[in-house]
């Protein structure tokens, strides 16, 4: 037996029981602002990838990083606010006119045509290698920059500067998170 609302009734009593949804609550981790508006903004969980979406905006910018909480705005608890922000940060994306470093190109040289090799940085960071065909090394790079999961990876990683950098001789792409 279901009842309006979305809440099911005990066969047994034909009381309600709790909601079919959990109730949202309040929520803290690192969320990176997807879209801005002057009066609303939204943001996504870099962990689970659920999105928020804020019923004011407190001067957020695309591809900001917060180390946030974020509760539900009573009383429809349909939008979200911002509670607290522990920390923000931007993520700058570098289209560097560099080549990889030798070390890259070898780690590709190694890898197959389409295989993404990742290695840590000394320290913190991470950078990403991909061997790609020579005609798709620029299409590869121009996706990357443009690819909002590239900031959500930075965040996670707690990079501050995202530098892509190509050869087209080679056919490398490599992808760096540098901590600053």
């Amino acid at each position: 037996m279901t009842l309006a609302f979305g809440r099911r009734a005990k066969p047994e009593t034909g009381k309600p029981t709790r909601p079919l949804r959990p109730f949202m609550t309040e929520k803290t981790g690192t969320f990176v602002v997807t879209h801005a508006e002057p009066d609303s903004a939204v943001v996504r969980d870099v962990e689970t990838a659920q999105v928020h979406t804020l019923g004011s905006n407190p001067d957020l910018e695309v591809h900001d990083v917060l180390e946030a909480t974020v509760a539900p705005e009573p009383p429809l608890d349909v939008t979200w606010e911002l509670v607290d922000i522990a920390d923000r940060r931007a993520i700058e994306l570098v289209d560097s006119d560099l080549e990889p470093t030798t070390y890259e190109k070898e780690l590709a040289a190694e890898a197959e045509i389409g295989d993404l090799v990742q290695e840590e940085r000394a320290g913190t960071g991470e950078i990403h290698v991909f061997s790609v065909p020579e005609d798709e090394v620029e299409p590869a790079a121009q996706d990357v920059l443009a690819d909002e999961e590239t900031i959500s990876r930075a965040a996670r990683l707690e990079a501050v500067r995202v530098e892509v950098r190509r050869s087209v001789d080679d056919g490398v792409l490599s992808v760096r998170y540098l901590p600053d």
